[in-house]
């Protein structure tokens, strides 16, 4: 009987092994399109599995009768009884609002963008400027009547308009290399606010698929692929402001879709001098999935901008009430811009595990620029105004390859990529002119030829809850220059390579807690004009960091992150005031501290807070003397946001940011400020009425600071002090939508 009782027994474990198979799924939306990063939950086994970026998965050891629970961030969760194993499991997700309870730390997602996405939905942009505040800790500025990129301020840097942050849409760089006002300049105002879909972010240089500019961090919009509904908006309020928008549907079904959006916004501002601000913005996006798993996406916009503007204000002026705070010494500044993108993207699935992605892009760029930071500095008769001026087309190529592979009980990927940009700018100027009328003289005038070749290899490697991250990147740049001023015609030429290493480690403890240390070098590359002179040497000025933090959800409800990092740079960049330009420095190091609390006390009432703290310091100066200018210490965001589910929405939000040193010895000082705005909006059926107000309590702050050294006309001597542009006061718009 023994004998016969262990040869059941055994039998029976025999068929229980043969009965658990592998299952293989594919995970869709409603209209078809793959989602990736699915977590897919074995009931019985606790064994879960993810969507790949084709939206397959495979979990192994289940049985007919199992239970599959599948979920995602902003899809209604499915609970999947197992039937069979011969053919793929088609699961398609119905999209639903995102909630904190959906989101599950896994050692497959990076949970900190998955608050992005939940700020987008309870707090929706209207405007280009809170695209970038939905980075938490970022900081922007604008002080050119509108039309000019954003000062941004991230992690302890002045990133003035882009030399440390790395923007991206839809793959296609932001950022303008050796541009005639700024190294990384990077103006976002192409892109309507209404088409982003995602916004994936990080601090540091960690990542390997973003190289030049990387090194506070990087930002990357992703456009929507298609659109649920078409869209008809009406905006108009204080300052002459006014917005017209349209997106609309051109084609929506399974496999395909193409959509249409443009907007156009004018305002005058508060000043005494009106902004005259004008933009136009056009774009169009087609969606495919092709035949033999492939996907392609094409998008082409166009962009146009031009304005006026009060200048920077010396603070002595309005002091001795020469002129109001919206007043100007000088108001003839101002500018024009145009844009013009050409994307294509195109996927493919080579088998279940293997995926290949192309991506081309094109764009044709036009800027001129007006300023007079100094007046009468210079020129005590003409004053100094400044023109700067470029042509620009860009060009570039990336393909990557990306491998999932299962090494026994190690389960990761791999991808490999290489790609290139090139710059070409024609006319590249800074003259000295007059009333924007007459050219006095050039100082620069020259034509750029830049190109950045790049390479980069990226592995994934799961053993059970930690996740190692190992990656190495390459970047090469030719420079090439031909200085129109010379008497002669002579090419000058540099060249230059950086390596970039990175080491991520992710422990995930449970579905509640992630924690991580990220490791890397990154760069942001030096102005073609300053690295022809220097022969290629010390041109790539690298930056080195760690971060150490967590990811923690204490309740179902609530999500808390922080981490505390250090950064290092071989090369600063310092903004001149009385030239209106950026140029090298020495060595900085900063360190800080990053909290995030995302908490929802019901389906529909949200908070959220961000403080950011850090210390920068010049190492090559002694102390004392060694702050870095306009560096933040302490900035911090946070609101209330309510999402009724009967069509009522609105907010409450608020951002502080401290009082800065100006200059290295903290001699003149940024005032720092709190501003705290508001909306309140109601949607019924297929119309939408909202008010949102800036600026509530009609704060008195200065949105942009510098120290500069000016003079005044009729003043014998110049003075150093703060030169501001005034923040916006209460202002006041409503809105009307139509969806149909």
């Amino acid at each position: 009987m023994k004998t016969l009782l262990i040869i059941i027994f055994t039998c029976a474990a025999f068929a229980s092994t043969v009965s658990a198979q592998v299952l293989k799924g594919n995970v869709t939306d409603k209209q078809n399109a793959p989602i990736e990063d699915v977590f897919v939950f074995h009931t019985s086994s606790e064994k879960h599995a993810h969507t790949n970026h084709s939206g397959v998965f495979q979990i192994e050891n289940l049985k007919k009768g199992d239970t599959l629970e599948v979920s995602h961030i902003g899809y209604e969760e499915m609970r999947i009884i197992v039937t069979g194993f011969d053919e793929t499991l088609l699961i398609a997700l119905e999209e639903k609002s995102v909630t904190i309870n959906d989101v599950v730390i896994t050692e497959g997602i990076d949970a900190l963008n998955l608050i992005t996405r939940i700020d987008l939905q309870t707090s929706p942009v209207n405007n280009s400027q809170e695209i970038l505040r939905k980075v938490p800790g970022l900081f922007i500025g604008q002080h050119a009547g509108g039309g000019k990129a954003e000062q941004i301020f991230l992690r302890g840097f002045d990133i003035d308009h882009g030399t440390d942050i790395n923007l991206t849409v839809d793959g296609m760089p932001v950022n303008m290399v050796s541009h005639a006002h700024g190294q990384g300049y990077a103006d976002l105002h192409f892109i309507i606010p209404e088409t982003v879909d995602k916004i994936d972010f990080g601090k540091g240089p960690y990542a390997a698929d973003q190289g030049n500019f990387a090194t506070a961090g990087y930002v990357a919009f992703k456009t929507k692929e298609r659109l649920s509904e078409s869209l008809i908006k009406l905006e108009a309020g204080q300052f002459n402001s006014a917005r017209m928008l349209g997106m609309f549907n051109v084609l929506n079904n399974e496999n395909r879709s193409a959509y249409i959006a443009a907007d156009f916004i004018s305002n005058d501002g508060p000043f005494e001098s009106p902004q005259n601000f004008k933009r136009n913005n056009l774009m169009a996006k087609y969606s495919a999935q092709l035949t033999g798993s492939g996907k392609v996406s094409a998008l082409i916009s166009h962009f146009t901008s031009s304005w006026d503007a009060s200048g920077q204000l010396p603070q002595r002026a309005v002091d001795a009430g020469l002129i109001t705070r919206f007043g100007a010494i000088d108001d003839r500044e101002g500018g024009n811009t145009s844009r013009t993108n050409f994307a294509v993207d195109y996927s493919k699935n080579i088998n279940d595990n293997t995926v290949i992605k192309n991506t081309l892009y094109y764009s044709l760029y036009d800027f001129e620029l007006y300023s007079n930071f100094t007046f009468f500095l210079e020129d005590s008769i003409n004053g100094d105004q400044i023109k700067q001026k470029e042509h620009r087309q860009i060009f570039g190529v990336k393909s990557e390859l990306k491998n999932y592979f299962t090494l026994g009980k190690t389960k990761g990927s791999i991808e490999f990529a290489v790609g290139l940009r090139n710059d070409q700018t024609a006319g590249s100027e800074l003259s000295h002119t007059a009333q924007r009328k007459f050219l006095l003289n050039n100082i620069q005038l020259g034509n750029i030829n830049e190109t950045n070749y790049y390479s980069y290899a990226n592995a994934e490697f799961h053993f059970g809850k930690w996740l190692i991250n190992p990656a190495m990147r390459v970047d090469y740049f030719e420079n090439n220059y031909n200085n129109q001023l010379d008497s002669a015609y002579k090419t000058q030429s540099a060249e230059a390579a950086i390596f970039s290493p990175k080491l991520n480690i992710l422990f995930t403890y449970s579905n509640q807690l992630q924690m991580y240390l990220k490791t890397g070098r990154g760069f942001h590359s030096n102005d073609t004009r300053v690295a022809v002179p220097q022969g290629g040497r010390e041109i790539l000025p690298a930056a080195r960091g760690a971060d150490l933090g967590f990811i923690w959800k204490p309740m179902k409800n609530m999500i808390v992150n922080a981490a505390a990092w250090y950064l290092f740079l071989e090369q600063e960049f310092v903004y001149v005031g009385d030239a209106g330009v950026v140029e090298p420095s020495g060595r900085t190091q900063r360190q800080g501290v990053d909290v995030g609390v995302r908490y929802q006390l019901t389906d529909w009432l949200f908070i959220n807070a961000d403080v950011n703290q850090c210390t920068a310091r010049s190492m090559d100066d002694e102390e004392g003397n060694n702050l870095i200018p306009l560096a933040p210490d302490l900035t911090a965001t946070g609101g209330i946001s309510v999402l009724h589910p009967k069509g009522f929405y609105g907010g409450v939000h608020a951002r502080f940011l401290k009082n800065r040193p100006a200059n290295e010895d903290y001699s003149i000082m940024a005032k720092g400020y709190t501003i705290v705005d508001a909306n309140v909006g109601y949607r019924f059926k297929h119309v939408d009425l909202a008010i949102s107000i800036e600026n509530v309590l009609n704060t008195e702050w200065n949105e942009t600071q510098f120290a500069t050294e000016s003079r005044l006309q009729g003043e014998a001597q110049s003075v150093e002090e703060i030169h501001f542009t005034p923040g916006i006061p209460f202002f006041l718009k409503g809105s009307l939508a139509y969806r149909f």
